[in-house]
């Protein structure tokens, strides 16, 4: 026979489907508040943290504090070097067939990343764990960067020392420097992708990380993981649907037809949020100005329309890649570049994470509930 389960135990399993609502593990780093729309980086709430260059939030995650100037100068002096290309990657990254995945590119190139570590990733101190880190913040910000100009046949472009991370990343992208909207834009939307405390990819970074893996290896699994369509990649589908709708008059004929069929709208709906994603709130404005100085609102006018009709026919909010996509777009970034894009700002919240695992680590090791055939005996293969 198979495991009995009582009757509470399988209604509480049947609540949790998904582990949505479990609470497995603590963490100093992101508070989330579903209920109130709330999000906090150690304590600051996403609305303040605005404000803040992405490199003040990325030492606020790494070490639970905001940085003074001085710190600011050292962690952007330390941040320099690693968003050079190497060299192996440069090789590497024009051997990539150009029709492939950016995520895969990313996944691959990351993972390649910790095979240029001479140093030995078997039992390493927290110190060189952080070093690791810069360079992972680097390293993927130069790795996506370089690939989609490699792919054009484009020259590589160095980063500028004088420059911020968000305004090197635009410049390495599109070989001119940003403008102080673009920047700006661009710099909000890395603070509001940085962390989110355990979703997919940051789970099973931490899952690998629980193993005493390697942090290669577990920002690697946060990468495989972030490429879905229902984690990472729902910003992607939200600028195809953008185009398909193309102009604001067809957006209540292209929904009415998605909402019918039972297709999913990308950019709405949260499994935590039941009120506004806050990123949301900022994003949006992004999205208005960077679309009023382009003289081409279109991409903000069809969002607020979708976002009235889903509030009107589901009750539903829209989420950060709602509006993410917009911003992106707007600032003239090829759509599948959208997820590697969140995958650069991430890594400063799947290596905070992977470091606090491994400052007070243990094994990740979840139950499943059996559901297959009762027990029964084995057959020997010529009686089947």
């Amino acid at each position: 026979m198979a495991t009995q389960y009582s009757p509470e135990y399988k209604a509480r399993s049947a609540a949790v489907a998904g582990l949505g609502g479990v609470v497995a593990g603590t963490s100093k780093i992101c508070e989330v508040n579903g209920e109130k729309g709330e999000l906090y980086y150690g304590g600051y709430s996403i609305h303040d943290l605005v404000a803040a260059h992405f490199e003040e939030v990325i030492y606020l995650l790494w070490f639970g504090e905001l940085p003074n100037k001085a710190q600011l100068s050292r962690l952007r002096a330390d941040l320099a070097p690693d968003l050079e290309l190497k060299a192996e990657l440069k090789d590497l990254l024009k051997r990539f067939p150009k029709e492939a995945t950016p995520m895969a590119m990313l996944r691959t190139a990351v993972s390649a990343l910790g095979m240029t570590d001479s140093s030995s990733l078997l039992k390493p101190s927290i110190e060189e764990n952080r070093i690791r880190a810069h360079m992972l913040m680097g390293q993927t910000s130069a790795i996506v960067a370089g690939f989609d100009r490699a792919r054009k046949g484009q020259p590589y472009v160095a980063p500028v020392k004088e420059l911020n991370f968000a305004q090197n990343f635009l410049l390495m992208l599109s070989g001119k420097k940003p403008d102080d909207l673009e920047s700006r834009a661009f710099d909000i939307a890395l603070v509001l992708h940085a962390d989110h405390e355990f979703n997919a990819s940051t789970f099973a970074a931490r899952v690998t990380a629980a193993t005493l893996a390697d942090i290669y290896s577990a920002v690697t699994s946060a990468i495989g993981a972030l490429q879905g369509p229902l984690h990472g990649g729902a910003n992607e589908q939200v600028m195809k649907m953008l185009l398909e709708i193309g102009e604001v008059g067809n957006t209540e004929k292209v929904i009415a037809s998605r909402l019918a069929e039972k297709r999913k709208i990308p950019g709405f709906g949260h499994r935590v949020y039941h009120a506004e994603d806050p990123r949301a709130t900022h994003l949006r404005q992004m999205a208005k100005e960077l679309g009023e100085r382009k003289g081409d609102t279109r991409w903000y006018d069809i969002l607020k329309k979708i976002e009235e009709i889903m509030w009107r026919d589901k009750q539903i909010y829209s989420n950060v890649d709602c509006y993410s996509a917009a911003v992106y777009n707007l600032l003239g970034i090829e759509t599948d570049l959208f997820t590697p894009i969140f995958a650069v700002s991430r890594m400063a919240g799947w290596t905070a994470h992977v470091l606090e695992q491994y400052t007070d680590n243990k094994l990740i090791r979840p139950r499943a509930e059996y559901i297959g055939p009762p027990h029964r005996p084995f057959v020997p293969l010529d009686k089947r």
